[in-house]
């Protein structure tokens, strides 16, 4: 390998930082109109020397424009990078600031560990949580459907959506399966959140809500088709092996459960970006990783499912794993 490439590598955080101290300044939120870098200064109460440089480099890169002396932002970039855009990614932005906090300590966290009292992410306000679920659906939404046609829901009536956030998986169900019904299992502050998004929907009078914490509580009974979508790397092995016997008791008898999520390859080195999820685990959760197909089969047997297979191979956290129950 040339040295080139690994002192590119080493480099890769400086766009990353770029970006997201732009986005803490709310810079793509106020280049609504062409502005000189005094007046994003004064507006962000930042340096002109710092704000400048900043600026700069966020055209270098291809996220600004810059004609003559006054700085604008593209249409493309303001829907995705503007807080008050429909469309916004703003709030996984803040995340990604999140783990660079985490991120920084990683050192000291491979050498000693990392001591939780919760096996998920970080607490958040509601009004923070509200962002990072609307967030998250804006992307979910346009994959959704997708995975929905690769899991093939069939004949399935009852659907379990366990941890279903603002309920872009449920509603890609529903809107393939008519005779469906589902509820959609997740804290009650998510709970609120759902509600809220899918009430001017055609599928709310499909949906139930149910508030809980399937760490601490039983999950509801009486489901044919059971998703668990993006949830068991947050866990340890055994923290799954004992959801999965929560999900083989609410499933009825042949139901099935689909699991979505990175699905690694024997020697957790591919996909890459599973493997560096794996380290985002490591520095955000007790005993959180990436899992290969191996280690859930094994603790889906573990838990009594049967007839577990890989029906699609992982690329960006969309492998997809069934099992049922006898």
């Amino acid at each position: 390998m040339k040295p080139e490439l690994v002192l590119s590598l080493c480099m890769k955080f400086m766009e990353s930082r770029i970006l997201l101290t732009a986005t803490e300044l709310d810079i793509f939120s106020l280049l609504t109109h062409p502005m000189y870098a005094q007046e994003i200064a004064d507006k962000t109460q930042a340096t002109l020397r710092g704000v400048t440089i900043l600026l700069d480099a966020l055209v270098s890169i291809g996220l600004l424009e810059k004609k003559q002396t006054k700085y604008c932002c593209s249409q493309e970039v303001s829907s995705l990078l503007s807080k008050d855009s429909p469309t916004s990614i703003v709030p996984m932005v803040m995340h990604a600031v999140g783990l660079w906090k985490r991120w920084s300590d990683l050192t000291e966290i491979v050498r000693h560990g990392i001591q939780k009292t919760k096996p998920s992410g970080p607490d958040r306000s509601e009004i923070e949580q509200e962002a990072f679920i609307g967030a998250m659906h804006a992307i979910a939404s346009r994959i959704a459907p997708g995975i929905v046609a690769a899991i093939n829901p069939g004949a399935a009536k009852n659907l379990l959506d366990i941890g279903g956030a603002s309920g872009s998986y449920t509603q890609a169900f529903l809107e393939v399966s008519p005779e469906m019904r589902a509820t959609i299992y997740d804290l009650p502050s998510v709970i609120n959140i759902a509600q809220k998004r899918l009430a001017a929907t055609d599928f709310h009078n499909r949906i139930t809500y149910i508030a809980g914490d399937f760490y601490l509580d039983e999950l509801p009974a009486g489901y044919d088709l059971v998703l668990v979508s993006a949830i068991i790397h947050q866990n340890s092995n055994e923290q799954n092996i004992e959801l999965y016997r929560k999900i083989y008791r609410s499933l009825l008898s042949g139901g099935r459960l689909v699991i979505r999520d990175h699905v690694m390859s024997p020697d957790h080195t591919h996909p890459t970006t599973g493997a560096i999820f794996a380290v985002n685990m490591l520095v955000g959760t007790l005993g959180g990783s990436t899992y290969s197909f191996k280690e859930i089969d094994e603790g889906l047997k573990t838990a009594g499912f049967t007839k577990i297979r890989l029906i699609q191979p992982d690329k960006h956290m969309d492998g997809l794993v069934e099992a049922f129950k006898i």
